[in-house]
């Protein structure tokens, strides 16, 4: 094998050619060469980029490959560190740690459930990466969705390291990093594909896939242990609407170096067959122009899928109409996929909201967030009637090309319902493929890969369990596939793999500009408000004596409607009089000790009258 050169930041680092032919694995070779400091980083090797440059790295465009270390055996194993992304969709963190080395694979967010009240953003614990600082090398991702990127900005005021990943998704964490105001301070590389980027122990090598955001990655993991395969998020469609189809041949080159492990997408691994193309949407769009060449159409989808964008675009220039972009984070992807040249719009198609006054129905078509019945989304403010500019009308034609995301089928089901009532026609069928990969395509992967050990990825524990039926299935032993939990830290190598232990992982939840001040206490008492509401108590002490002053008082929010609870209320009012006489004849002059025994007393009457406890909150004034 010739030797191969990668670069990164303008000097080239050489693998030096060479096979291990005990298990036929190429792993590449420890860097030695001493890069400088970054501040509070010892003597740990670093790669600095100037990201006013952007330049892509130097590469030798025949497929770089990295070679191991000669004659020398690896005693350490490979770590790799699921922080987030299992049993869940969304979150998604994954660390690999061989000896000194960590690098992290995509950092991304999950949208609050239910029950956490007043949540904006939900991101990963980082916990265990702030106490190896010194080891991470970087950051790399696999695509532009936000269960991928969307935590990077609050993770990287934390961990100051470089972020790598191809262009469009570059483009959109800068979307991201300049609303922070870290566009200056964080390092960032744009990859191409079949390129090897090195990183301590580590190289990587970013390999072309489809999914529903162009410019997806899988990478292959090099370590001395041994390689990874991580698909990322993945389908196979041999028909995209923009690039190349998913890169089989690499994928089939890496198996045959021998893969020691491959961590594969689940989302879909319960859907028998194969995924349906990107641009069988594109004539499902069409048919549905053709039918409804009288009425104003509004199509709701996910802001970051691009090319489903741009074959609305398209039917929309086809049959004469104007295209009116509705939703910030639309707006923003849109513009950011535009500059980099990967969305084609004729000239004059687009327009702004305010002119759509300018235009009939017939002419017009709106691209809009609110696919999942995100409460604030444009879609939703349009079916709630809050929304400023745009009004749903009878007769206007609304389609859904997306589907709900587990969890999210009620909120979907609401805004459909309400659309519905105000005489739209909603489609929600029909105009949507997913962007993963169904059972066929992921056997297609297993068997170009031959991977020792499988490691299923992305998904719920089901989703994860029905993936590992696939690879039991096709020859892979039970005792060599791993479902992992979110901190499981399995060691791997060529002779054996192994949870060993766990580390700290959790939800640091973001509420407004607050990110981890919101805990389960909180979130605790947001809930008994919810369920309950709250009763204040306010009396007022004369500090010395305790003599009552006024009061005792009680205001109910959330709990009883006052005007109509008038004997409830003032019963309440006797039985805390009572308690807090009984405190000042026993001398109690603790005031603590006071709102206790007036929060029990007051607490044990309404349960006995209502059945419910809501939170009571005693006030006492000094005077």
């Amino acid at each position: 094998m010739s030797n191969e050169t990668v670069n990164h930041n303008g000097n080239s680092d050489t693998w030096n050619g060479g096979r291990n032919t005990a298990n036929n694995r190429t792993y590449p070779r420890k860097n030695t060469q001493n890069m400088g400091k970054g501040p509070g980083r010892g003597n740990t090797r670093r790669n600095y980029y100037n990201p006013s440059k952007q330049l892509p790295a130097k590469v030798n465009n025949k497929n770089p490959r990295p070679v191991p270390r000669k004659n020398k055996k690896n005693e350490s194993k490979l770590k790799v560190i699921p922080l987030g992304g299992l049993e869940q969709i969304g979150m998604n963190i994954t660390a690999f740690e061989y000896e000194d080395s960590i690098v992290v694979v995509d950092c991304g967010l999950s949208f609050p459930e239910d029950d956490m009240l007043g949540i904006d953003l939900v991101i990963p614990d980082i916990t265990y990466l702030k106490d190896n600082y010194s080891k991470v090398k970087g950051f790399v991702i696999t695509h532009g969705h936000e269960d991928h990127i969307g935590a990077l900005p609050y993770v990287l005021k934390q961990l100051n390291v470089p972020v790598y990943a191809t262009k469009l998704t570059i483009g959109l964490i800068e979307n991201k990093l300049k609303e922070h105001n870290l566009l200056r301070t964080t390092r960032r590389k744009v990859v191409r594909y079949g390129q090897v980027i090195n990183l301590g122990d580590f190289a990587v090598e970013f390999i072309k896939t489809n999914h529903s955001i162009q410019d997806a990655a899988a990478l292959a993991i090099y370590s001395p242990a041994g390689i990874v395969v991580h698909t990322g998020d993945f389908k196979v469609d041999y028909t995209p609407v923009f690039g190349d189809a998913i890169d089989l041949q690499r994928f089939a080159e890496i198996g045959k170096k021998g893969v020691l492990a491959l961590m594969c997408d689940s989302t879909n691994a319960e859907r028998p067959g194969f995924t349906m193309s990107e641009r069988t949407v594109g004539r499902v769009f069409d048919n549905i122009f053709n039918e409804h060449r009288n009425s104003r159409i509004i199509i709701a989808t996910f802001a970051s899928n691009v090319d489903r964008v741009q074959q609305i675009i398209n039917s929309a220039y086809k049959y004469g109409r104007k295209v009116v972009v509705e939703g910030r984070s639309m707006v923003n992807v849109i513009g950011t996929a535009s500059e980099l040249g990967y969305l084609k719009i004729p000239e004059k198609t687009l327009i702004e909201v305010d002119q759509l006054k300018n235009y009939p129905d017939e002419q017009v078509v709106l691209i809009t967030t609110g696919s999942q019945g995100e409460s604030m989304a444009a879609l939703s403010r349009m079916a709630a009637n809050i929304h400023k500019k745009i009004s749903i009308k009878p007769g206007d034609t609304i389609i859904f090309s997306s589907n709900p995301i587990p969890g999210n089928e009620k909120a979907v089901s609401r805004v459909i319902n309400e659309l519905s009532q105000k005489g739209a026609e909603v489609i929600f069928q029909d105009a949507h493929v997913s962007g993963h990969a169904c059972q066929e395509e992921i056997k297609l992967i297993y068997s170009l890969v031959h991977p020792k050990y499988a490691v299923p990825a992305h998904g719920e524990y089901r989703h994860l369990k029905a993936q590992a039926h696939l690879a039991e299935s096709l020859g892979i032993p039970k005792d060599h596939i791993f479902i992992l939990r979110s901190g499981n830290v399995l060691e791997m190598d060529e002779d054996g793999a192994a949870i060993t232990g766990n580390v700290p992982v959790g939800a640091i939840l973001v509420d407004g500009l607050g990110v981890g001040d919101v805990g389960n206490i909180v979130l605790r008492d947001r809930q008994h408000l919810a369920e309950d509401g709250i009763m204040i108590v306010v009396m007022a002490l004369e500090r010395r004596t305790n003599i009552v002053l006024s009061g005792p008082d009680i205001v109910s929010r959330g709990f009883v409607y006052v005007r109509e609870s008038e004997d409830l209320m003032g019963q309440a009012k006797a039985v805390v009089e009572e308690a807090l006489n009984s405190c000042l004849e026993k001398r109690i002059g603790d005031w603590g000790r006071i709102k206790t025994v007036v929060k029990d007393s007051l607490s044990d009457y309404l349960w006995k009258r209502t059945k419910r406890r809501p939170m009571i909150l005693p006030i006492i004034m000094e005077a």
